[in-house]
């Protein structure tokens, strides 16, 4: 049976999340705004919901689950939809200038 990473949304961009527009599609996501929890077992993400709503700590809106494939679902008041990490981009380090010398 697959194994699902959890990630739990952090309770500032939660609030956020929650109040904000629906929109269907890829969910954007930022790792900062998250933090990692215990995997589950369970045939998909439907089964982890159902499993852990009667425990003390359910799935909520804006929670991730990562599959042992890398795919990412976020739960969403509509069910669970696709997700991806925004990752960004580190800038190059500054060219050091030898003028003056």
């Amino acid at each position: 049976m697959p194994n699902f990473r959890i990630y739990r949304m952090k309770e500032s961009p939660r609030q956020n999340f929650r109040w904000a527009p629906h929109v269907s599609g890829l969910a954007q996501v930022k790792p900062k705004d998250y933090e990692a929890d215990e995997p589950v077992e369970a045939s998909h993400e439907y089964a982890a919901w159902s499993l852990l709503r009667s425990t003390p700590k359910p799935l909520a809106v804006g929670d991730l689950l990562e599959a042992e494939t890398g795919e990412l679902r976020i739960c969403k008041y509509v069910g669970f939809e696709k997700a991806f990490w925004i990752v960004p981009e580190v800038a190059p380090p500054a060219a050091v200038s030898n003028e003056g010398q």
